[in-house]
């Protein structure tokens, strides 16, 4: 297969992701998931603040991020982070329940921040906003895969699993999304 035919296969399934996640987005603002604890989480309540979306996974081997992520939350919820957990059971390694992912981070790890119900991130299922982030060329790839949203809604930065919560790369992208105090 040549250069141009596998350019053209890659933009075909960039337009049919973006058609099945109901057309271009622009804005991260645009998108919202069913909470783990009920409702809905508007990612447009998160407005002129960064977020940090992590799809997470209970019995990933990267299990141990999730208490980096909480050291992130509190270190910078003051300054307008907001972390948030999106179990998900894309590379079949959570829970199968959300009151077992919720019992299981609440108990492990302690965590606060706000996680969203069970939530396919791959695949022809994936959530709109994963399908729009990975038209975006961020992924995800694998479990506890980060995706750093700035105030604009627009996506700051992409980062693998192995890329650990107290990253300094992350760390310094986070502090560079933050509201100027």
């Amino acid at each position: 297969m040549g250069l141009r035919t596998l350019v053209g296969v890659a933009a075909a399934l960039v337009a049919a992701t973006t058609a099945a996640s109901g057309g271009a987005k622009g804005s991260a603002a645009e998108f919202s998931f069913r909470s783990l604890d009920g409702g809905t989480i508007e990612l447009a309540e998160f407005a002129g603040r960064p977020v940090l979306v992590v799809n997470t996974a209970s019995r990933c081997g990267f299990v141990g991020q999730f208490e980096g992520l909480q050291a992130l939350q509190d270190r910078y919820a003051d300054r307008g982070l907001t972390v948030l957990g999106v179990p998900s059971d894309s590379f079949r390694q959570e829970l199968d329940t959300v009151e077992a992912v919720k019992e299981f981070c609440e108990v492990n790890f302690s965590i606060d921040f706000p996680m969203t119900e069970i939530t396919p991130v791959a695949g022809s299922s994936a959530h709109p906003f994963y399908a729009w982030a990975r038209s975006q060329g961020a992924g995800p790839w694998w479990n506890f895969h980060k995706i750093l949203i700035d105030g604009s809604g627009a996506i700051a930065g992409s980062y693998g699993p192995t890329v650990a919560p107290d990253s300094p790369r992350l760390i310094a992208a986070i502090e560079a999304a933050l509201p100027a105090q």
